[in-house]
């Protein structure tokens, strides 16, 4: 249900598929432990430097929990499945180095939550987003309230939760949803390009960039100027840092020690 694969001569961009297309990608228990165990084996893997998150379905990114499962649960059940769902969730949102999801077709609940964890969203024209969790009866669980006020703001963000409605690509990438909008069953392509684009550079670099504004984002600015500090510091005394100041000054391309 989750398959990882590596792109590049090097294998530095890693692909993680969303593969239960007979559902549609609805993440189901099984679906979730597999997406949990996928993100750890990414999160120890130092070579990785980019990875883009693409689902098997034409159609469908994930439509988000599977309630066919879900409608048989007790409520002991629920509380089971409750853990391996966030560590679902947030195993990618965890992931240390850049993620770019590549949404075409749905991307409801659960689909949009994976969407919303990972740092670029590219989507396709025909892209439909939502998360309408309260409309059956829960919320958001894997992030949703949390990661989609911070990425578009209290009021977007209240609309789209409280509606329950799903909303076009286009109004995703106005409200700030998307960060690039491309011709529909294109998005993969795009973002491929663009990993390939990020994997060129530092992975200490890139590891401690986002680290950085990962940790700084939810503090006041000081408290993030100390942060960045370390993440710098962490960097410049990097044999990456050697290389690619070396690197510069022969003018060629660096060949990155990292991790």
């Amino acid at each position: 249900m989750i398959r990882i694969e590596r792109h590049g001569d090097e294998g530095f961009v890693a692909e993680l598929v969303l593969d239960r297309p007979e559902a549609m990608n609805a993440i189901s228990t099984a679906m979730a432990q597999a997406l949990a165990d996928a993100t750890g084996e990414l999160a120890a893997d130092p070579s990785v430097r980019c990875i883009v998150v693409t689902s098997s379905h034409p159609k469908a990114f994930c439509v988000g929990a599977d309630l066919k499962e879900r409608n048989s649960f007790s409520d002991a059940d629920l509380v089971a499945q409750r853990p391996i769902a966030r560590r679902a969730y947030t195993g990618v949102l965890d992931l240390p180095a850049p993620t770019i999801a590549a949404v075409d077709g749905f991307a409801l609940g659960g689909g949009a939550e994976i969407a919303l964890s990972c740092d670029i969203v590219i989507a396709g024209q025909a892209a439909t987003i939502g998360l309408p969790e309260v409309s059956v009866g829960v919320i958001p669980g894997g992030g949703g309230t949390q990661l989609l006020v911070r990425r578009i703001g209290w009021g977007k963000a209240s609309r789209a939760i409280f509606s329950a409605q799903k909303f076009s690509a286009e109004e995703a990438k106005e409200w700030g949803f998307v960060e690039e909008l491309v011709a529909a069953s294109t998005a993969r392509e795009r973002a491929f390009e663009l990993a390939t684009v990020i994997a060129a550079n530092s992975p200490v670099g890139l590891r401690n960039a986002k680290k950085a504004m990962r940790l700084g984002s939810g503090t006041d600015l000081a408290a993030g100027l100390e942060i960045e500090d370390a993440c710098w510091r962490a960097t410049a005394f990097s044999p990456d840092r050697a290389e690619g100041v070396r690197a510069f000054a022969e003018k060629r391309s660096p060949q990155w020690p990292g991790a």
